[in-house]
């Protein structure tokens, strides 16, 4: 169910409803709007039959039929906006979002190298693995937190925001000390302990679509984590496994517009997984950005040849800043923007 308040309505009395829907052992998810508050209630399996409607401040009780309810725009109309206290970096404004670095660290000279090269570009996130769920158990692993003190360093030296993925308990325990979006990967998308507890955590949550799931699935996964108290939630296309052999995935954009009209969530795309491709990254992006994508996730690396993880599909430095700079010709034709690139980073390589 959906508790829509009046827009004069007062902190007073939306707690008051809250409590109201507390006391009877539902829970209250109170999510402010630009116009007025909704307050979402979760842990009902029908109406509520509490005396809502009539309390102070209450302007109407809103039978929520979808299965899921904080996700849907029937409890946020307008477009959810992911902050960073302390900058002017957001993930869903008009501003596109490009988080970018390689697959995985691998050393500090290595992504120190990349994160210079990225910032250069505009990039303001530095994406990288410190912890790699790999198909065979021989592969690299990732450096641990080890990777994540080398991405704080850059975030400290590059000024950029830092996404990186949290496997499980333990880790994301550690991404959580160190990173400023927690990533759940494709292969964790119905790990609903971990989603769990992604909603449990104080940093926005990077939720990556499952290799098979559908639209439902996807957004009852974002559910998950927002049904805990965590309403900072980022969704990611990185495609999805088909029958075509000419790609690594298929990578589906007809699913932004279809997650933009259910919910109010920001959608990225992610490119390098999605087409496992490296000529196919460029052309990808630029039609990611043109279907309304709120910008992209992209794996750079210097030397893609001896990466230790995903080196087919990583683009070298110099043909990101030609995706910059094609990304920003088409951002202004649909209304977006670019952010500037960071200042003060040349010669910041030691």
């Amino acid at each position: 169910m959906l508790i829509v308040m009046q827009a004069h309505a007062s902190e007073e009395q939306v707690r008051a409803v809250c409590e109201k829907i507390e006391s009877v052992g539902l829970k209250a998810h109170s999510i402010p709007g630009a116009q007025r508050t909704a307050i979402g209630i979760t842990g009902n399996q029908g109406i509520v039959e509490i005396g809502l409607e009539e309390m102070a401040g209450v302007q109407e009780v809103i039978c929520v039929s979808k299965p899921y309810k904080l996700v849907s725009r029937d409890v946020k109309e307008e477009n959810t906006v992911i902050t960073f206290p302390g900058t002017d970096t957001t993930i869903g404004g008009k501003e596109l979002a490009v988080i970018a670095g390689p697959c995985a660290i691998e050393s500090r000279e290595q992504a120190f190298k990349i994160a210079e090269q990225v910032a250069k570009a505009g990039a303001r996130f530095f994406r990288g693995g410190a912890y790699k769920p790999r198909t065979s158990p021989y592969a690299f692993q990732g450096m641990g937190e080890a990777g994540l003190q080398i991405m704080a360093e850059i975030r400290e030296r590059f000024g950029m925001l830092i996404v990186t993925e949290a496997m499980d308990y333990e880790s994301l325990e550690q991404v959580e000390k160190y990173a400023d979006v927690i990533q759940i990967g494709a292969r964790n998308m119905q790990n609903y302990s971990l989603l769990k507890r992604a909603g449990r955590a104080r940093r926005p949550v990077l939720l990556k679509r499952g290799m098979s799931a559908t639209l439902e699935e996807f957004l009852m996964a974002a559910e998950y984590v927002m049904s805990e108290g965590n309403y900072q939630v980022i969704l990611c296309e990185r495609g999805v496994r088909t029958f075509a052999d000419h790609t690594r995935n298929t990578l589906d954009l007809s699913i932004v517009p279809a997650v933009h009209r259910l919910s109010h969530l920001p959608i990225l795309v992610d490119p390098s997984h999605g087409t496992g491709k490296r000529t196919k990254v460029l052309p990808l992006s630029r039609a990611a950005v043109a279907v309304g994508a709120d910008g992209l996730i992209v794996e750079v690396h210097h030397d893609p040849d001896r990466a230790l993880s995903d080196g087919p599909q990583s683009i070298y430095p110099d043909q990101f800043a030609e995706l910059m700079r094609e990304v920003g010709a088409i951002a202004p034709i649909i209304g977006r923007s670019m952010a500037a690139p960071v200042a003060a980073v040349a010669g910041a390589s030691r």
